[in-house]
């Protein structure tokens, strides 16, 4: 079944399982952690030993940026990075590809200010869609010399190997990775560094809190003066060894499988143990088929299309609001969710402005239902319609292959628990 998923234009149909799912499966390692950690440990001065860390298109992306700004990274085995930095970083030969990578381009593109000369971060044609305004003007503020001209990558950023630090506000109710972006590059400066948020809006404010134990785990003195500013002290970072939790994200696909087929599987870690936001998806996945009414996914924005498939098969129909920013994720998830649900059973999914209302149908359980689902080269669509074939019979998932982003065993794995597909 590899050969199947390794070619191009491949696709595969998902066959209810005759049992439930059960057994034990442990997703990958974070991939929000280990991008940071990777960062951190190439600005830090020393090897750093990154155990449990996610290998993926996205976490490839950014080490072998790493490695072309001057930073050894190796690979030892499966899970583990070796990271050497000297501190500094180096001008490129060549420009950044970032291929769709969002925490790497956004973490780059502050980090790109360290560099003794011009870096240019770039990515495929969806993360040439995926905006970066504000970070950039961000930055311009600081006195860094950045650009942008379209608002999303290509970004040219002219390090000048150091910055002096100061105040800097940024609009973050795109995305809170910008947040993170600038908290990362603040350590580095020549001095104190404060950011603020330009108003309340902001994305998952949970992966702040990831970003600033990661910086304190390297060395970082990070102080919240309140919930919209952070003072950032200019410690630079240490090389330190850092084990990495499981992907909570990567969780929820798991978690959803299970309860769908009235399985057990072992994650071997709880729920509670988890210290990303999505993990706040287990307390509504748990209450399946009585989801909550109304579902707000502002904090839990990677676990939204799991919970959407999941609510097609919910008691009563359920509502997702604060999802606005799915829009510019990988793809238009709110939009791209809406169109795969109604092409299950039309009027499944409607978009709601930028709210998503589920017109859930427990019916839909054992019925063929020929789907081919597209998934925009999304791996999030692909990983969480692939849950609606646990159910309904004729579930297609085109480009199943994009799952590589972040979870490359997924198909592996949910094989190992009885879950089984035939070549679409």
């Amino acid at each position: 079944m590899a050969d199947v998923m390794a070619r191009d234009g491949a696709a595969i149909t998902i066959l209810p399982p005759a049992a439930p799912l059960r057994g034990r499966a442990v997703p990958p390692g974070s991939k929000s952690v280990t991008n940071r950690a990777l960062l951190l440990a190439g600005l830090a001065k020393g090897t750093s030993r990154l155990t449990g860390a996610l290998r993926s298109d996205d976490t490839r992306h950014m080490a072998t940026a790493l490695r072309a700004l001057g930073v050894t990274v190796e690979e030892p085995d499966a899970t583990t990075f070796l990271v050497t930095g000297s501190g500094r970083l180096a001008a490129p030969d060549a420009p950044l590809f970032l291929g769709n990578a969002g925490t790497a381009t956004r973490f780059l593109t502050a980090a790109a200010a360290l560099a003794d000369g011009t870096v240019v971060l770039d990515g495929d044609a969806h993360m040439r869609k995926r905006p970066i305004a504000p970070l950039v003007a961000a930055l311009r503020s600081l006195g860094i010399d950045a650009e942008a001209p379209t608002g999303c990558p290509p970004v040219t950023v002219r390090g000048r190997g150091g910055f002096a630090g100061g105040t800097v506000t940024i609009d973050a109710g795109l995305s809170s990775q910008y947040v993170s972006a600038l908290l990362m590059l603040a350590a580095c400066g020549t001095g104190p560094t404060t950011v603020a948020l330009a108003g309340d809006g902001i994305g998952a404010r949970g992966y702040i809190d990831l970003t600033t134990a990661a910086m304190a785990a390297f060395g970082a003195r990070v102080a919240a003066e309140d919930g919209s500013r952070w003072r950032v002290e200019p410690t630079g970072y240490a090389a330190t060894d850092l084990a990495i939790e499981p992907d909570a994200s990567a969780a929820t696909y798991l978690w959803a499988a299970e309860v769908l087929t009235g399985g057990a599987i072992d994650l071997g870690v709880a729920a509670r143990d988890f210290t990303q936001p999505d993990a706040k998806a287990w307390e509504i996945i748990r209450q399946f088929p009585h989801l909550p009414p109304v579902i707000d996914g502002a904090q839990m924005q990677d676990a939204v299309p799991t919970l959407t498939v999941l609510a097609a098969f919910n008691a009563t129909p359920v509502r997702f609001t604060g999802i606005a920013n799915l829009r510019v994720k990988e793809c238009d998830r709110v939009a791209a969710l809406a169109t795969e649900l109604s092409r299950i059973r039309p009027g499944l999914g409607v978009e709601a402005g930028d709210d998503l209302i589920v017109a859930s149908d427990p019916g839909l359980s054992g019925q063929t239902l020929p789907t081919r689902i597209e998934t925009y080269a999304d791996h999030r669509i692909a990983m969480s319609f692939a849950l609606a074939g646990l159910r309904i019979g004729g579930i297609t998932i085109l480009d199943p292959g994009c799952v590589a982003k972040t979870f490359p065993d997924y198909w592996d794995v949910l094989a190992g628990l009885g879950f089984r597909y035939a070549p679409g």
